[in-house]
């Protein structure tokens, strides 16, 4: 199965599937010589992991991570770092009704069309289990990043159509949807427990600031540095649009109100999100993601079985009404794996 690597010098390959042994992960390009243990990349895992909350699915997965290779010492070696994630709480047999129909959202129709088989076991490679491992491999991007002076810092800006109104940073992990402004938050954690009641979901919107990131990185034409972000984005199964910047705000702006000015100090503005012409300005990336309902729900829909005849499906199991307060550490992840790719892409150019 292609299509499972990701980066070009900083590179992941992700396996496993939902209801698998376990989700795993192995870097290659990780610079040799610097201080990472399992407590480190522990901190990323608990940010991802089920059962947070009362707005986050009840499975009980404790992502205790396990370095397999590429680490000696507590310091990495420059060869594969893999990183294993055994599952604990699968229930295959949740999913025995349906391994036969077509859950409205899922992949469960297009995997069977591609492959002419598929894991019905909670999606299997489909599922939103597979970011454990992209965390994993975000987590060791980070630290390098860090060394860099490089902060990636992702939130939730909107639920089921309930904005933030103000940003404060401190509050973003101390409430359960991760979201900037505690009186919206307040609102979005009701909504979502309403919704979980009634066995439906929502989406939202997430947005990503990166701080402290070069000038000059980004690779002209078709790995812009923009489009390798939203490539990485795009990437993760519930997301469905990206915008950075002013983003889709400046069809309606003249160019004299989108073109960030400039003057002896820098820039004047950022409308462009930090990136122009592909490459970054020095001023921060910011970027914003649209976050699909998710698509597994225990309202009766509408869909039909492998051998095309209709009927009614529920979807049982545990699942997050709203993937949002989930997803930001994904984010972030994917964030650092694309620009710890870059830095070293550049670092090669003037080697």
């Amino acid at each position: 199965m292609s299509g499972n690597s990701f980066g070009e010098m900083f590179k992941i390959t992700t396996f496993g599937e939902s209801h698998g042994a376990a989700v795993g992960v192995i870097v290659d390009g990780v610079t040799p010589g610097v201080e990472i243990d399992e407590s480190y990349i522990q901190i990323q895992m608990d940010r991802r992991k089920p059962g947070q909350s009362s707005v986050t699915s009840p499975r009980k997965e404790y992502d205790i991570v396990q370095i397999l290779s590429g680490v000696y010492e507590g310091k990495t070696t420059g060869t594969p770092l893999s990183v294993i994630l055994y599952n604990h709480d699968m229930r295959p047999e949740a999913y025995n009704d349906i391994q036969h129909s077509f859950r409205p959202g899922h992949a469960d129709y297009t995997y069977l069309q591609k492959y002419g088989i598929r894991d019905p076991r909670g999606s299997g490679r489909a599922s939103g289990r597979e970011t454990a491992a992209r965390v994993a491999g975000g987590a060791i991007a980070r630290k390098l990043l860090e060394q860099r002076g490089v902060q990636v810092l992702a939130f939730t800006r909107e639920i089921g159509g309930i904005k933030c109104e103000t940003f404060d940073e401190e509050v973003i992990e101390h409430n359960a949807v991760r979201a900037c402004d505690p009186v919206a938050a307040a609102k979005m954690i009701e909504k979502i427990e309403n919704l979980a009641a009634i066995g439906d979901s929502c989406g939202g919107i997430v947005e990503c600031h990166i701080r402290g990131v070069d000038p000059g990185l980004g690779e002209p034409a078709f790995d812009k540095l923009d489009a390798e972000l939203a490539k990485a984005m795009l990437s993760i199964g519930a997301v469905k649009g990206i915008e950075f910047g002013a983003g889709f705000s400046a069809a309606s702006m003249l160019g004299s109100e989108h073109n960030d000015e400039m003057n002896s100090g820098g820039f004047l503005s950022n409308h462009s999100g930090g990136i122009i012409g592909g490459i970054s300005t020095g001023q921060d990336i910011v970027f914003r993601i649209s976050v699909k309902p998710t698509s597994s729900i225990s309202v009766a829909q509408r869909t039909i079985n492998v051998n095309g005849e209709e009927q009614e499906i529920k979807t049982v199991g545990r699942h997050d009404p709203c993937i949002c307060p989930r997803i930001v550490p994904v984010v972030e992840a994917m964030a650092c794996l694309v620009l710890e790719d870059h830095y070293k892409r550049q670092a090669a150019m003037h080697a």
